[in-house]
C-alpha cells in the first residue's frame, strides 16, 4: 500500500500570537501536528496546546444536528424559524431589540458577514464580541492616541529592542511562543533587558532582569511617574514631540502632579523605590524599548486610561516607529485583530470606520444596504443586562460560552432566560452558554473551516480546512449568509465560498480610502480564487505603496487623526476603590484571573486532549502562605472562594510566588468539567467607561476551609456523567467534583461530606444499568458479561477502594479515603491499566493497593506534557548533577519540544534544597 502524506498549512486556533500549523495525513489517518516551518510567527516552534491539536479533533461531544427546543431539526426548519423570528422582532419593536454576541474564535469571514448583516440591513449595532473582555482597551487607547486601531510594530521589534517591559502578561503561559523568541533573543543579546511588570511571579520571570511586583491596579501611577521622570531626567525627544504629536504639555502637566514624587508613586505601587528607579533609569537610557502589554492592562476599569499612559511614555521618548520600539498590545485570541478589521466590536464599523456619517454612507453605498446603524450598540456587559432587563428579544451567541467567561456570570443565565429566542451556534453540544438555547446550530470546527484569521503584528494567515465537517456542522458565515437571504437580501449576500467574503472585505477596506485609513487590503482585492488558497501570511496594510505589506506603522511621522499627529491623553491615576470593610467576613484579599499552561479558556477544545489535563487537573487558588496560615488554610485543601455576588469551591496552592493579600484563580473550569468553579460568577460588572472592557482582576473575596469529610479520585473508561438513558447531563451528588480526559478514559476528583460509600453506589449503579441495557459509549468494548466488583472497605477509618472488571477488562477505579488520610498511589499505572486487553491475577490483586507488582515508581505531576516528563524524574536528574533546563533536556527531552515547561524546570532547580538532594542520592545508591 502507498504510503501517501497529505500536508495542509494552516493556522493555530488558540492565542494571538497566530502561530503556522502543518496538519498531516498518512493515507487519510490525521497524523501528529507540527510547526510550519516557514511562517513568520514561529518559525516552526509550537506550544504544547498548538503540539496536541490533532488530540482535539474527534468527535466526542459535537453538536452534529440543528435542534430546536433540544430535538432534532432541519437547517431549512431552523434557519426558518431564526429569519422569522427577527422579522417578527424587527416589526415589533425594531432593530435595538436584536443582539448578536460572537467570538474571536470565529474566521475574519465570519465576522464580516454577520458585522454586515446585523449593522448594514438589521440596522442595528447591537454586535459584540467576547473581544470585548481581550483587548477593547487596547484598541481605545490606540484610537485615542494614533486616530486609529493600529498596533505599531512586529514580532521582530520584540528580539530587537534593548529593553522589553512586559506589563500584566504571563507571558511563558498565555503567549508561549512569543516567549520562546524573546528568550533566544536575550541569549543572543545579553545586553538586552527585561521587566516583568506584574503582581504576580510568574514563569515569565524566569527570563526578567528586574520583576515588579507592583500593587494590582497601580500600572498608571508607574508609567505617569516615568513620563514625569522622562521630563525631569531630560530624556524626552523634543524634535518628535514637536513635529508629530499634540497634547503634551497637559499630559506631562498633569503627570507631574500626580507623580513626580518617586517615594510616593514606590509605596502607591507597592514597590521597592530602587527598583522603581531602577526601571525608569533603563527606560530612559535605552536607545529603543518595547511595552509589550496584555490582559492585566485591559482588563480593567481603567484599561483604557493605562493604555494611554504606556503609549504617553513612547510618544515623549521618540521610541515608536522604529525597529525595537513601540508600545504592542499583545491581543488574547486568535481572530480578535480579524473581528476589529470588519468591525466586529459593537462601537466599530467595517474596515477600521466609525459612525461618522461619511463613514455610514460611504458603507452604505459599498453594501447597497437599506441603511448603516446610526450609533454605536450595546457592548458586552450592556448587551447581556439589557437582555436581563427584557429589552433584547433574539440574541444570536456564535461560538463563544458566556455564561462561563462573562463577569456576573450568573447574570448571564438570568439573561438568556429572559430573551424570548436564543440561538447557539458551537461546535460542542454540551457548553453551559448551549443548556439556555432555544435553537443549537452545529458549527464547523478548526481543521474544517476555511477562511483567513490576524495575529496581534496584523499578519493575516490562512486558516485552512483538512477535514470533513461531521454531520450537519457548517460554517458561521454559511449560516449567516442563508439568514440573510430569508430576510430578502438574497444579492448583498450571495456568497458561495470564503474566498467570496474575503476579496468584498478587501474591496471595501479599499473604497474610497486613498490612503486615509490605515487598514487597506487593496492589495489582494483583485486575487483569483487559487492565489487566495495559496495566500501566504502577510501583514497590512496591503497596497500599492506596500505590495508585500508592512512591518511598522509611523516611521514616517504620520497618524490618522484630523491633523495628522500623535495625541497625548492626559489621564489621572487611581487605585481600585476597595469593598466596604462589612461586605465579606473574614480576611478579604484580592483575586487576580488568568491562564493556566496547557488549557484554552473554556476548555471547549483543550479538555478533549488527555496530555493537557496532566500538568494542572483541577481549578485551584494561589494563595501566599501567610494568608493561608491566618485563614486557617493549608496546602493542597479544597477552599470557598467567596464573593458578595458568589462562591466557588477549588483546591488551595501556597506559594510565595504569590504575594501576600492577593490570590489567583484560573479563569478555564466550566460546568461541564468542574461543579462549582466558575470564576465569573465572582465577579461583578465594573468596566472601563470607555472601552467597556470589564475589570477581571479586581475582586475582593474571601477564603476558608472547605467542610469535607472524605475526597478520593475516580478513573473509568466511559463518561460516567453521560450515562444515561435519554444522554442528558447527570452529575455526581457530591458537593466537589471535577473531571478531564486520560489516556485511556476520564478521570474524577470528588470530595463531600457523610460518607463517600453513598457516592461509590451511585456509580456502581450507573455501570450496573449500563451493562443491563447492553449499551456502550463508542469508546467501550461490548459487554455481554456481568461486571465484576473488587472492594477493600474499612469503614471505620473512611478508606474505601473499588475496582470493577468485566471480561478481564478494567472498566473503573474509585479510592475514598478519609481527608486526614492523603493517598500515595501511582496513577499513571493505574491509567494504563485500561488499555490492557487482558489483566492477569498479580496486576487485579494490585489494583487496589494503587501500586503495580514490582518497583515502578510514581513519576509524581507532570511537568513537561510534551514527553511526559513527572517531577520525580526531574528531581533525580537534578541530584545527579543537571544544573540547568538545557542539562534536563539533554537528559529526559524534557523543554526541547515546545519549550513551556522550561520556566518550571529552572524554577525547580533554583528551589531544590540540600534536604532533597541527599534524600534522593540515597535514593539513586540504593537502586
Amino acid at each position: 500500500m502507498s504510503q501517501e502524506i497529505q500536508q495542509t498549512q494552516t493556522t493555530c486556533p488558540y492565542c494571538g500570537v497566530g502561530c503556522g500549523v502543518d496538519a498531516r495525513q498518512l493515507n487519510g489517518q490525521l497524523l501528529p501536528v507540527s510547526g510550519t516551518q516557514t511562517h513568520p510567527a514561529n518559525f516552526g516552534r509550537l506550544c504544547v496546546k498548538g503540539s496536541n491539536l490533532h488530540d482535539t479533533l474527534d468527535h466526542d461531544g459535537r453538536l452534529l444536528t440543528p435542534t430546536m427546543a433540544g430535538k432534532p431539526t432541519s437547517w431549512n426548519q431552523a434557519l426558518n424559524l431564526i429569519a422569522d423570528k427577527i422579522q417578527q422582532v424587527l416589526n415589533s419593536h425594531g432593530p435595538e431589540a436584536i443582539g448578536f454576541y460572537g467570538s474571536g474564535q470565529l474566521l475574519t469571514e465570519d465576522y464580516y458577514v454577520a458585522n454586515k448583516l446585523m449593522k448594514g440591513f438589521i440596522g442595528s449595532a447591537n454586535m459584540d464580541t467576547n473581544s470585548r473582555l481581550c483587548m477593547a482597551s487596547a484598541v481605545a487607547g490606540y484610537k485615542r492616541a494614533f486616530g486609529s486601531d493600529t498596533v505599531p510594530g512586529c514580532y521582530e521589534d520584540l528580539e530587537q529592542t534593548d529593553l522589553l517591559l512586559l506589563v500584566g502578561s504571563n507571558t511563558a503561559w498565555a503567549h508561549p511562543i512569543i516567549f520562546q523568541r524573546i528568550s533566544q533573543a536575550k541569549k543572543n543579546n545579553p545586553a538586552m533587558k527585561v521587566v516583568v511588570i506584574d503582581p504576580r511571579r510568574t514563569a515569565t520571570c524566569d527570563i526578567a532582569d528586574l520583576h515588579l511586583a507592583l500593587k494590582p491596579g497601580s500600572d498608571g501611577f508607574l508609567f505617569n511617574a516615568l513620563l514625569a521622570y522622562l521630563a525631569n531626567h531630560n530624556a524626552l525627544d523634543q524634535a518628535f514631540i514637536e513635529q508629530h504629536t499634540e497634547g503634551f504639555d497637559a499630559a506631562l502637566t498633569e503627570a507631574q502632579q500626580q507623580c513626580s514624587d518617586l517615594e510616593a508613586v514606590a509605596q502607591q505601587c507597592d514597590l521597592p523605590l530602587a527598583d522603581l528607579e531602577t526601571c525608569f533609569e533603563w527606560f530612559a537610557n535605552s536607545p529603543t524599548a518595547v511595552t509589550a502589554y496584555s490582559m492585566g492592562i485591559n482588563q480593567s476599569a481603567t484599561g483604557t486610561d493605562k493604555a494611554n499612559a504606556i503609549i504617553n511614555v513612547h510618544l515623549a521618548s521618540g521610541k515608536i516607529g522604529k525597529p525595537g520600539s513601540c508600545p504592542f498590545s499583545i491581543t488574547g485570541q486568535p481572530n480578535a485583530m480579524g473581528g476589529r478589521e470588519v468591525g466586529g466590536l459593537a462601537n466599530q464599523l467595517a474596515a477600521h470606520m466609525d459612525f461618522a456619517a461619511a463613514d455610514r454612507e460611504r458603507i452604505k453605498r459599498f453594501w447597497q444596504s437599506p441603511g448603516v446603524a446610526e450609533k454605536p450598540g450595546l457592548k458586552a456587559i450592556d448587551l447581556f443586562k439589557a437582555a436581563e432587563k427584557g429589552d433584547i428579544k433574539f440574541l444570536w451567541i456564535m461560538s463563544t460560552n458566556p455564561v462561563v467567561s462573562m463577569p456576573d456570570a450568573d447574570l448571564i443565565k438570568r439573561a438568556l432566560k429572559k430573551v424570548e429566542l436564543v440561538v447557539v451556534s458551537d461546535c460542542m453540544a454540551d457548553t453551559d452558554t448551549a443548556a439556555f438555547a432555544h435553537v443549537l446550530l452545529p458549527a464547523a470546527s478548526w481543521g474544517e473551516k476555511n477562511g483567513t484569521v490576524t495575529n496581534s503584528e496584523r499578519r493575516i494567515s490562512r486558516q485552512r480546512g483538512f477535514l470533513p465537517s461531521p454531520g450537519d456542522a457548517k460554517p458561521d458565515w454559511w449560516m449567516l449568509t442563508q439568514v440573510a437571504q430569508r430576510l430578502g437580501f438574497e444579492q448583498q449576500f450571495n456568497y458561495q465560498k470564503p474566498y467570496d467574503v474575503f476579496i468584498e472585505h478587501a474591496r471595501l477596506s479599499a473604497f474610497e480610502n486613498n490612503g486615509s485609513r490605515d487598514f487597506d487590503l487593496s492589495g489582494l482585492a483583485e486575487m483569483t480564487e487559487a492565489e487566495f488558497e495559496a495566500l501566504a501570511p502577510i501583514q497590512w496594510p496591503i497596497n500599492h505603496q506596500y505590495p508585500q505589506g508592512r512591518a511598522r506603522f509611523y516611521d514616517d511621522g504620520h497618524f490618522y487623526t484630523p491633523t495628522g499627529k500623535a495625541r497625548f491623553v492626559s489621564n489621572t491615576p487611581a487605585l481600585p476603590q476597595k469593598a466596604s470593610d462589612n461586605a465579606l467576613s473574614g480576611l478579604t484579599l484580592n483575586m487576580n484571573t488568568g491562564r493556566i499552561r496547557d488549557h484554552w479558556h473554556t476548555m471547549t477544545r483543550t479538555g478533549k486532549a488527555s496530555v493537557l489535563a496532566q500538568h494542572i487537573s483541577e481549578p485551584f487558588v494561589d494563595i501566599h502562605p501567610t494568608d493561608a496560615a491566618n485563614a486557617g488554610i493549608k496546602d493542597k485543601q479544597l477552599v470557598v472562594v467567596r464573593s458578595e455576588l458568589n462562591e466557588i469551591l477549588v483546591r488551595a496552592q501556597l506559594t510565595d510566588a504569590q504575594k501576600s493579600g492577593e490570590v489567583f484563580v484560573p479563569m478555564h473550569w466550566t460546568a461541564r468539567y468542574s461543579k462549582q468553579a466558575r470564576m465569573g460568577s465572582l465577579i461583578n460588572s465594573d468596566h472601563d467607561p470607555v472601552s467597556g472592557q470589564p475589570e477581571l482582576k479586581i475582586t475582593d473575596v474571601s477564603l476558608s476551609p472547605a467542610r469535607v469529610d472524605w475526597q478520593g479520585f475516580i478513573l473509568s473508561k466511559a463518561d460516567l456523567f453521560l450515562l444515561n438513558d435519554d444522554s442528558q447531563r447527570q452529575d455526581f451528588e457530591c458537593e466537589y467534583w471535577t473531571t478531564g480526559k486520560t489516556q485511556s478514559g476520564y478521570f474524577y476528583n470528588v470530595a463531600g461530606t457523610g460518607t463517600g460509600i453513598t457516592l461509590l453506589n451511585e456509580i456502581k449503579q450507573r455501570l450496573t444499568a449500563q451493562a443491563a441495557d447492553q449499551h456502550s459509549p463508542d469508546n467501550q468494548p461490548s459487554h455481554n458479561g456481568q461486571y465484576q466488583w473488587i472492594c477493600l472497605d474499612d469503614n471505620n477509618q473512611g478508606h474505601h477502594r473499588w475496582a470493577c472488571v468485566c471480561n478481564h477488562q478494567l472498566l473503573a477505579l474509585m479510592f475514598i479515603h478519609a481527608t486526614h488520610q492523603p493517598l500515595t498511589l501511582n496513577r499513571g499505572w493505574l491509567i494504563e491499566q485500561f488499555n490492557n486487553p487482558e489483566l492477569d491475577r498479580d496486576t487485579r490483586l494490585a489494583l487496589l493497593t494503587g501500586k503495580p507488582p514490582g518497583q515502578k515508581e510514581d513519576p509524581g505531576a507532570i511537568v513537561c506534557s510534551c514527553f511526559q516528563v513527572g517531577e520525580r524524574a526531574i528531581q533525580k536528574a537534578i541530584a545527579a548533577g543537571a544544573d540547568s533546563a538545557a542539562a534536563l533536556g539533554e537528559k529526559l527531552l524534557c523543554g526541547t519540544n515546545c519549550g513551556s515547561c522550561i520556566p518550571e524546570l529552572t524554577a525547580m532547580i533554583k528551589s531544590y534544597t540540600p534536604a532533597q538532594a541527599d534524600e534522593l542520592a540515597t535514593e539513586l545508591s540504593e537502586s
